[in-house]
């Protein structure tokens, strides 16, 4: 039977601000054509919202009925026909929310109306935020908004069960029927108590295996109870057993024996480690000193390697200077004077060392009986020791690295071949007698010689010399210009006033850093531990015992000791004389180079040669100098001597020391007063055991724990066969339903045959000689033409909108078979139609308008314009 719409009456609907009155739709087919925007689409959602959604909602799409920006209450009031009687709804949102629905039987009203309609529509509550059109029955098929029939989609659940009677009576059978439903409620009862919805374990197993778990944990803690009670007296015994062991060893003197023999022997350990001690601070003295021969001894080594070179190398611009070998010779004697002296120096300075190392040995010489004294005399020379190597560290810090040293010499001997240059090519004249009346470039001339290495005037009475050195001779005076600015800059940057300070500095840091090394051996050697006096090793202990000394002390010696202070004066005096000798020693080396520098056209090759020469002459004579270069090797092989001599006494005191370690000794004191510590609070636990295991025993023996460990057993095991049979059942269970369900499947799959016999009427009509093939959800999925199927999906648009609506068709035409009332409303329809297939469509719309009411909402007037009742909404009022 088919619903029809006789009137709609629209205020405050969205664009619908003002009344607004739609009536005179006929029994079958009215086409309402208007343009976009005039409110086609708002007119088929406010019959929706007439019909499905509930007046009292409040969500999202009950604010949307308003209009934009206004706070009013949309209302809806529709005549329709329903089963053959007149009906009418009037629904008012928002404000003052309200429904009422009249009909043949009188008037309902909020709830009862709502009701009334979901029964007469068949339709069901639409709890959804944006309107859920498989909660509206038939017409959520049937009444298409736009771009819907573009989706060929599968009816409902609610048009399935509507047309389940008619499939089930064409295929004759029950399953999915009302048979089916009395049966499969019945089952799915008994399987939601043993499984969840999601296939887990239900209420009935859960229980049963919460039961079985208690069971199980009852009977463990009976039988852990008992089995605690019976170790109980086990343990009782072992306890019992462990304290008369432990009173025996109390009562034991073997440990306390032992303990007054360690206690004995940690005197003689602290003797040996303070002998040891000593011995290792000498050992280690000895060996910087052979370290530092050794590394003097391959420093001489190089040097004379370097003194060779640079010799072969001076020889040859030698001979080929054959003219000067006099006046060289005699340069070269004064060098050796220098080289002398320098020597004698050296050796001064080695015998104030070696007088000042002679003194330091006698004071570390004094017995026990003077050890006060003696340390006061240590105190004494380790004021200046101290403070020579605070000089020797600074010293020491001004050491330039040897590429600094390397390009500083480089540069200087651009400057000498730069020099040369200049000499060769420059021009000498010499002024004698009566030169009053000469000008040189306009002032007066003085008697001596001169060199020109420009253009020159010399006034001479009346007449003027011009002196025109060569061209190129300009160009070498800029070559040294530059080459001593470069010089000049690089001696600057790094404070030295010429390259042969840098070396002198160099040399003295060297020393410097060699002799801190030696200061801080000597010390380390003044400062050793003094066990009889409780002074540690190192200066500070030493220093900070003197501050605490009084003006005399007992066992102090009267002796008095070298004076330290004019020995430390006679090696500043010498180091200043060899100092001095040095500076000597570099200026007769300097006269050298200047008399080498006369033969210009030699210059560049001599000037290299003297100068490396020079270098490793002043340096092999600096090393050569040394006060411990005489006696080199045999320094060395002495300090090596010495060296393994306290190497031996060094490994005799640590034997000693091992085997009278204090540390041991006192962590094995320590072991023996532990374990009587440990025994003690041992027995004192052993008898709080003892208590508390008697006392357990006590209270647990009357209890019956055997006889509660069998009860509770006994129910475990009851407990164990209850879930197996529960969870038997629930498989029965489980695989009855899924059988069920397998078999309702392959039902379902028959009740595809008459829907698409229905739908194949129409759509024969659009595609001759294609079959449809349907899901089993009975939504069209293919079509087979020609014996090959196309998805529906892979369709043109204008073919998968056609079939939409035709399959709604024959939906429409099952329900009607049924009694329910049922109308087709499509809005905008067939808009990618083909004007052959437009018109075959309206020929299908207009027979189907003769057994139902058919609305179509549409901006194509020509499309549609010579079809039935034909409705202008801008004529309505």
């Amino acid at each position: 039977m088919s619903l029809k719409i006789r009137r709609i009456a629209l205020s405050n609907f969205r664009k619908f601000r003002d009344p607004f009155v739609l009536d005179g739709l006929s029994d079958g087919l009215n086409v309402i054509i208007e343009p976009n925007e005039t409110g086609k689409s708002t007119l088929l959602e406010a019959m929706r919202a007439a019909f499905f959604i509930r007046h009292n909602t409040a969500n999202r799409l009950a604010r949307s009925y308003a209009p934009h920006g206004e706070a009013v209450a949309p209302q809806i009031e529709i005549d329709f026909e329903a089963r053959g009687e007149a009906w009418q709804v009037n629904k008012r949102f928002l404000k003052g929310a309200s429904v009422e629905v009249r009909g043949p039987s009188g008037r309902a009203q909020g709830e009862d109306a709502e009701a009334q309609l979901q029964a007469l529509l068949g339709a069901r509550r639409d709890t959804s935020q944006a309107g859920d059109v498989a909660a509206h029955g038939a017409l959520g098929l049937l009444w298409v908004g736009q771009a819907q029939a573009l989706e060929v989609t599968p009816p409902g659940e609610i048009v399935r069960d509507s047309v389940r009677a008619t499939l089930e009576a064409e295929v004759g059978t029950i399953m999915g029927g009302a048979a089916y439903q009395r049966v499969r409620p019945r089952i799915d009862s008994q399987f939601a108590d043993y499984w969840t919805n999601t296939g887990r374990p239900g209420a009935r197993q859960s229980t049963a295996r919460t039961e079985h778990e208690a069971a199980e944990r009852a009977a463990t803690e009976a039988a852990t109870r008992l089995a605690a009670l019976e170790q109980g007296f086990a343990d009782l015994e072992a306890a019992r057993a462990r304290l008369k062991l432990l009173d025996r060893d109390l009562a034991d003197t073997a440990d306390a024996d032992r303990r007054r023999v360690l206690v004995d022997q940690v005197a003689v350990a602290r003797s040996a480690a303070q002998l040891r001690d000593t011995r290792r601070a000498e050992q280690g003295r000895l060996a910087d000193q052979v370290k530092a021969l050794e590394e003097l001894t391959g420093r001489l080594a190089d040097a004379r390697k370097a003194v060779s070179k640079t010799v072969a190398e001076l020889a040859s611009a030698f001979e080929k200077r054959s003219a000067l070998e006099e006046e060289l010779a005699n340069a070269r004697e004064r060098a050796g004077t220098a080289r002398d002296r320098l020597a004698a120096a050296r050796d001064n300075r080695r015998n104030a060392h070696a007088a000042l190392d002679a003194a330091g040995k006698l004071v570390a010489t004094q017995a026990r009986h003077v050890e006060i004294a003696r340390a006061r005399q240590r105190h004494d020379e380790l004021l200046p020791l101290g403070a020579q190597l605070d000089v020797a560290r600074e010293l020491g810090k001004t050491l330039i690295p040897p590429n600094v040293i390397k390009m500083l010499e480089e540069r200087e001997r651009a400057v000498d071949k730069a020099r040369a240059a200049v000499e060769a090519g420059a021009t000498r004249v010499e002024f004698t007698g009566d030169v009053s009346g000469v000008q040189i470039d306009g002032l007066p001339a003085e008697p001596g010689d001169r060199t020109l290495s420009r253009e020159t005037r010399i006034q001479l009475g009346g007449a003027m010399l011009i002196i025109r050195p060569p061209a190129g001779l300009q160009s070498a005076e800029t070559v040294l210009a530059n080459a001593r600015d470069d010089l000049d800059a690089a001696l600057a940057d790094h404070g030295v006033a010429s390259v042969a300070d840098a070396r002198t500095r160099n040399e003295a840091a060297r020393d410097a850093v060699a002799n801190a090394r030696t200061l801080e051996a000597r010390i380390a050697g003044l400062t050793p531990a003094v066990g009889l006096l409780g002074i540690a090793d190192g200066a500070l202990a030493l220093k900070a015992f003197v501050a605490g000394l009084q003006e005399s002390a007992e066992g102090e010696g009267s002796e008095e000791g070298p004076d330290l202070n004019a020995l430390t004066a006679i090696v500043a005096e010498a180091d200043s004389a060899l100092a001095r000798a040095e500076g000597a020693d570099e200026a007769a080396s300097m006269q050298l180079r200047q008399l080498e520098a006369r033969n210009a056209p030699l210059m560049v090759q001599a000037a290299g040669a003297e100068r490396d020469a020079a270098n490793a002459e002043a340096q092999l004579a600096a090393l050569e100098g040394k006060p411990e270069v005489a006696g080199l090797d045999q320094a060395v092989s002495e300090a090596r001597q010495r060296e393994a001599a306290a190497l031996v006494s060094l490994q005799d005191a640590e034997r000693a020391a091992t085997a009278h370690d204090v540390s041991a000794i006192e962590r094995q004191i320590g072991v023996l007063d532990k374990r009587v510590e440990v025994a003690r609070a041992q027995r004192i636990d052993l008898e709080k055991v003892i208590a508390g295991l008697e006392a357990r025993i006590e209270a647990e023996g009357g209890k019956g724990l055997a006889d509660r460990a069998a009860v509770t057993r006994d129910e475990a095991d009851a407990a164990a066969a209850n879930l197996a049979r529960v969870m038997q059942e629930a498989d029965t269970l489980k695989l009855l339903r899924d059988t069920l369900e397998d078999a309702r499947a392959e039902t379902s799959r028959t009740f595809v045959g008459p829907v698409a016999r229905r739908a194949r009427r129409h759509i024969e009509q659009l595609l001759p000689g294609s079959d449809p093939s349907f899901g089993d959800d009975l939504g069209l999925t293919s079509i087979v033409r020609g014996g090959l199927g196309e998805n529906c999906g892979d369709l043109s648009r204008g073919t998968q909108e056609q079939l939409a609506v035709l399959t709604r068709l024959a939906f429409a035409d099952m329900l009607l078979e049924q009694g329910v009332p049922v109308s087709l409303i499509l809005d905008d329809p067939l808009v990618y139609s083909d004007d052959t297939r437009l018109d075959l469509m309206t020929e299908i719309l207009t027979d189907a308008a003769t057994r139902m009411q058919v609305i179509l909402l549409t901006c194509r007037d020509r499309a549609f314009r010579h079809l039935g009742n034909r409705i202008i909404l801008t004529g309505v009022e």
